[in-house]
């Protein structure tokens, strides 16, 4: 498979482009003053504090700076690295312990924060208070089995350790040395931590749009195209400190007569991921309706099948192609949280099966952990998609809405 990256600046916004064999499979938006003094970024580390406890829900909320409460769950308290314990129970207010933003606020929830911190790397992750030694599913078996026997020097009952896929190509010497240094800034960390006051920031993560190149899947990778050259310029520092050997992959693109949005169509690739409905070759479509809740997914046949009256060979063959384009959207949008997706009902108890073998194949293809939970007796099928970022609309909409009261505090 050929990949690329694009990134581009625009309207306040640094937007990355995924693409697979020419197609965008996932776009990004993050602010471009996320720099800016007092932003929180995912994967920030902090001394937080205690601000209340919420029993009947097995929650605390804890302050990362004054006013700024994060969802704390009680789960992790076993393993939490205490700065400060104020009483005799796991967990009290105005206890300070060492959390890591491990959730983005969405909608009107809060930032969610966590005990077990993580390092994560190139080739691996090193993770405090899971204390497993584990690898990619991803990886051939026989390279896990490999893995897992090499690392049991590192099985320990304070940290585990989890083989990224991009380890696939890397040497056992390579991934070893990343791992060498995740523990030395693990243990940094955890030396340091009880000198600090509440609301230090122990580690700041790198922006956003960074985090993505570090973190993508590095196989077939073509190159990556910058549309600014302040960008390109940053980008290029961090390569050439972090990861030398893709700084080769890295383009600066600055034709201003015909700009990178341009070349590869990227407005019209946000404005359709952005649209409620989502058209399917056969003639049907997909609405798609995120909630509070949750997201609804809706197959309509459209079109397709109009006039030709109950044809099952007909609805499988649209209730496939839904499949497919319903997970592509599902990556593309970053929709996560639970998915429900209503497809055309089909008697047929094969051609079912059929739609479940072909949907489970489409959703293990997204990097992110996604799972087909079970079809209902409504024949409605359950999905669950890892939060981590901001849905797309919920980037898009946030940008909008900050452009909205600039304007509105200049009219005033």
């Amino acid at each position: 498979m050929k990949r690329k990256i694009l990134i581009e600046k625009t309207e306040g916004q640094i937007r990355t482009f995924f693409l697979e064999d020419g197609d965008i499979v996932e776009i990004h938006c993050a602010d471009a003053d996320q720099d800016r003094a007092g932003s929180h970024r995912l994967g920030d580390i902090y001394i937080g504090k205690v601000k209340n406890i919420v029993p009947n829900i097995g929650a605390a909320f804890v302050e990362i700076e004054n006013g700024i409460s994060c969802y704390y769950d009680m789960k992790d308290v076993s393993q939490a690295l205490f700065t400060n314990k104020t009483g005799k129970k796991p967990l009290c207010i105005g206890d300070e312990l060492v959390v890591q933003i491990s959730k983005e606020a969405v909608k009107t929830k809060a930032p969610t924060v966590t005990g077990n911190i993580s390092f994560t790397g190139r080739y691996a992750v090193l993770t405090h208070g899971n204390t497993r030694i584990g690898v990619s599913s991803k990886l051939p078996k026989s390279l896990r089995d490999d893995y897992k026997e090499k690392l049991r020097q590192y099985q320990n009952d304070s940290f585990g350790i989890i083989v990224r896929t991009n380890a696939k190509d890397a040497s056992f010497q390579d991934v070893l040395d990343e791992i060498e240094t995740l523990r030395s800034e693990y243990l940094h960390i955890a030396a340091i931590a009880p000198t600090r006051t509440c609301f230090s920031c122990l580690k700041s993560a790198p922006p956003s749009y960074i985090s993505d190149l570090k973190n993508v899947y590095m196989e077939g990778m073509e190159e990556i195209l910058v549309g600014d050259r302040e960008l390109y310029t940053r980008i290029h520092s961090y390569f050439d400190m972090e990861m030398p050997e893709r700084s080769a992959l890295l383009r600066l693109y600055d034709d201003a007569g015909f700009p990178l949005g341009k070349l590869y169509s990227t407005d019209t690739a946000l404005e359709k991921a952005l649209r409620e409905k989502a058209w399917l070759k056969t003639g049907g479509y997909l609405i798609i309706q995120p909630t509070e809740a949750l997201t609804v997914i809706d197959v309509n046949s459209g079109k397709s099948i109009a006039g030709k009256g109950k044809n099952e060979e007909g609805i499988l063959k649209i209730n496939l192609e839904a499949a497919r384009e319903a997970a592509r959207q599902i990556r593309l949008r970053n929709l996560s949280g639970i998915i429900i997706i209503d497809f055309i009902n089909m008697e047929a108890e094969e051609h079912v099966e059929c739609l479940l073998r072909e949907f489970r194949a489409c959703l293990a293809k997204d990097p992110i952990q996604t799972t087909l939970v079970d079809i209902t007796p409504l024949n409605l099928i359950e999905v669950t998609r890892k939060k981590l970022h901001k849905p797309l609309y919920e980037q898009v909409k946030k940008r909008i809405a900050d452009q909205s009261r600039i304007q509105n505090t200049s009219i005033d």
